[in-house]
């Protein structure tokens, strides 16, 4: 595997390079992240993983990153774990606490959506399949094309879901339609997916769809922003208390900003801000 390249920007954004991961500036506050490799329809091998995680550690440490659109090369957006390892080298090895040793640092590593400070937005440009399913919906917003499909189809591979699917899939679609998508592995259309609300919406062009609704959400306050992607994630683990909790905290420290008085301003002079972050 190729080392990830940094090559500085102007504007002081790092544009990232890698022949699996390839990460670039797609406007200022906005980074677009592909998977690149669409010989095996992006499959999560172990070079993948690699980049992906020098890709997600780079942009977490980015501050001047407002949103980051996450892709994939070629016809599909992933096809999740590849798996062929299993088959290879000592079966007896695989023992269930060998294999979970394995596995976590693999979930964690994949769900890193969840962990960035900013909202990420999934451009699902064809199938997510199983782990690739649960790569999209670690995103904060997803939008499909036409010939994105849907599938978690574990338990017709003769196993248990991974990567939190159990949470993430409920929380997206409600629990009836996690079950059936679960029990069955039936794959689900893009048309299926926007009535579900599991996509927002459906594009032709679904990567420059993604990325008018990131610079959208790039021109908003950053540290509002990101207070409120804390926030949501507060709210749906911990319920009503630890929103009204989080929020007490959250709504003073941003009252506390410059930001708010140049939105205030803005508004009454029906022009649009320019917020800093400060």
């Amino acid at each position: 595997m190729a080392a990830l390249a940094v090559a500085v920007m102007g504007g002081g954004m790092a544009d990232y390079l890698a022949d699996l991961v390839d990460v670039r500036l797609a406007s200022p506050g906005v980074a677009l992240v592909t998977l690149n490799l669409p010989q095996v329809r992006n499959a999560m091998t172990t070079e993948l993983t690699s980049a992906w995680v020098t890709a997600m550690d780079r942009i977490a440490g980015d501050r001047s990153l407002r949103v980051v659109v996450v892709t994939g090369a070629g016809s599909a957006f992933c096809s999740g774990a590849d798996l062929s390892w299993l088959d290879q080298g000592n079966l007896s090895d695989n023992t269930p606490d060998r294999l979970r040793d394995k596995m976590l640092p693999f979930y964690r590593a994949w769900l890193a959506p969840q962990q960035l400070s900013v909202p990420v937005v999934a451009a699902v440009n064809g199938p997510a399949v199983g782990a690739g399913l649960c790569l999209a919906l670690a995103c904060d917003l997803r939008y499909g094309a036409p010939s994105a499909t849907f599938s978690a189809p574990f338990t017709q591979l003769g196993t248990h879901g991974g990567m939190a699917v159990s949470w993430l899939l409920p929380e997206a679609v409600g629990m009836p339609r996690a079950r059936e998508m679960l029990y069955t592995g039936r794959v689900v259309s893009a048309e299926e997916a926007l009535a579900w609300g599991l996509v927002s919406d459906i594009a032709d062009d679904v990567v420059s769809r993604a990325l008018e609704v990131a610079e959208s959400v790039a021109q908003a306050a950053p540290i509002a922003t990101r207070l409120t992607k804390a926030g949501l994630g507060q709210s749906s683990r911990g319920g009503f208390e630890a929103a009204l909790q989080w929020e007490a905290l959250a709504q003073p420290v941003t009252m506390a900003t410059a930001d708010i008085h140049k939105g205030i301003k803005a508004r009454r002079q029906h022009k649009t801000p320019t917020f800093e972050g400060s």
